[in-house]
């Protein structure tokens, strides 16, 4: 069974720095993509970044493009959002997401409905 849990959210001002975690189990897949989504009160669940396996390659939501870092370690299972100069309009509720690889192409999924896999959220709170 394939299990997501995203932790590491909490209270921070802007301006600074946390860490994200996903941790992963039960991949039986050898391609797949991570995504990170969010959701603000009042707004829809949006992608802040992604990372394929197949091909490596990265996606960021403009707004958080040079701020925030998806990195992974494989060993762990786990993959990071490392969130730097957070802002005040960063709090949300932070998800981690999965796919197996279908042949999307380059690139990741962006649409959360496009992940089969998704996990339970952690909060992050940004106070000016």
């Amino acid at each position: 069974e394939v299990q997501l849990q995203a932790s590491g959210g909490g209270s921070v001002q802007a301006g600074g720095s946390l860490r994200l975690s996903c941790a992963t189990s039960g991949f039986t897949f050898d391609d797949y993509a991570i995504g990170w989504f969010r959701q603000a009160p009042g707004k829809g669940r949006e992608a802040v970044s992604c990372f394929s396996r197949s091909d490596g390659s990265t996606y960021y939501l403009d707004s958080v493009k040079g701020r925030f870092a998806i990195s992974t370690d494989n060993a762990k299972n786990r993959v990071y959002l490392q969130m730097m100069s957070v802002k005040p309009e960063d709090t949300a509720v932070y998800y981690c997401a999965a796919e197996p690889y279908r042949g999307w192409g380059p690139g990741c999924p962006t649409k959360v409905y496009e992940y089969l896999y998704r996990g339970q959220g952690t909060l992050v709170t940004v106070s000016s």
